[in-house]
């Protein structure tokens, strides 16, 4: 696999590492983003802390199996 590629899988890792702590902790600056007003005016607040935990969770499995299948 190339160094890119480990880059990428990292990355993919630490963003979700990322949005799980920034719904745990309920950051205001995350959630007051565009992208993530999205979320919260579709869902509620809480909902969108449960969906950015689940996208974490997701982006976490996607780093993982990438690198333990490549």
């Amino acid at each position: 696999m190339e160094p890119s590629e480990y880059f990428i899988l990292a990355l993919f890792i630490a963003l979700g590492i990322f949005s799980i702590i920034a719904a745990a902790f309920n950051f205001d600056w995350y959630f007051q983003t565009s992208g993530a007003m999205t979320f919260v005016r579709k869902f509620g607040r809480k909902g969108a802390r449960i969906f950015y935990t689940i996208l974490g969770l997701a982006l976490i499995a996607c780093g993982v199996t990438g690198l333990l299948y490549w």
